[in-house]
């Protein structure tokens, strides 16, 4: 008999991806979900307000012309750090792998986005937020590294918070800008979340292969 534990987590994935699943068929019908239609009002009260100039510059810690030579210099760090490629192969790797798997999604899911801004990254389809999904999955496994070499309970609690409040404030601010509906982020949270696990779990699996053999 499984864990009452499993059981919870199980419920909470088929929930998310069930959640997922409505929001792709409504808009690969042309519908617009209802968590949208309660939400674009709001954006339009934010152009000309510090909150967007704050989260216009916010959002280039998660676009492209930052985020392959920063994977590329944490990753090098990490190989470093660690002594060893492994920590290194999986957050280069885990970036790289969620990057396409986003890019997959996007185009089978074909939505086009509320608005195009080029300066900020923001062209092309919307659905799921790329800003969520690959920042979720390469801070996450950031964070997850570095915790792995501090011992401090205190600590690895503020990395771990800062890290969360980084990837949270990188995803609404494609929302505040206006070049993504809050679907698109909610859903590229969803799915970074479970790559981010999948990842991890992959890692410490492998761990413990070569610490047996």
């Amino acid at each position: 008999m499984l864990p009452k534990r499993l059981y919870i987590i199980l419920f909470l994935l088929i929930l998310v991806l069930a959640t997922i699943g409505v929001w792709i068929v409504k808009i690969v019908r042309g519908d617009v979900p209802y968590v949208d239609q309660w939400t674009r009002s709001l954006v339009d009260t934010f152009p000309e307000t510090p909150t967007y100039t704050f989260f216009r510059t916010l959002t280039n810690l998660g676009s492209e012309p930052f985020m392959y030579p920063f994977t590329i210099i944490v990753a090098i760090l990490l190989w470093w750090l660690f002594r060893d490629w492994l920590p290194a192969l999986f957050f280069a790797g885990g970036t790289l792998v969620s990057h396409l798997f986003n890019k997959l999604i996007k185009v089978l899911v074909d939505r086009d986005r509320p608005s195009i801004l080029v300066d900020a990254n923001a062209e092309g389809h919307s659905f799921p937020s790329g800003h969520a999904m690959i920042t979720l999955v390469c801070y996450g496994l950031l964070a997850y590294f570095i915790t792995k070499k501090i011992k401090s309970k205190k600590a690895i609690m503020v990395v771990q918070v800062f890290f969360a409040l980084l990837i949270f404030l990188i995803g609404i601010s494609r929302y505040v800008i206006n070049v993504h509906y809050l679907t698109d982020i909610v859903a590229g949270f969803m799915i970074g979340f479970l790559c981010l696990l999948g990842f991890i779990y992959l890692y410490e699996w492998i761990q413990k292969r070569k610490a047996q053999s």
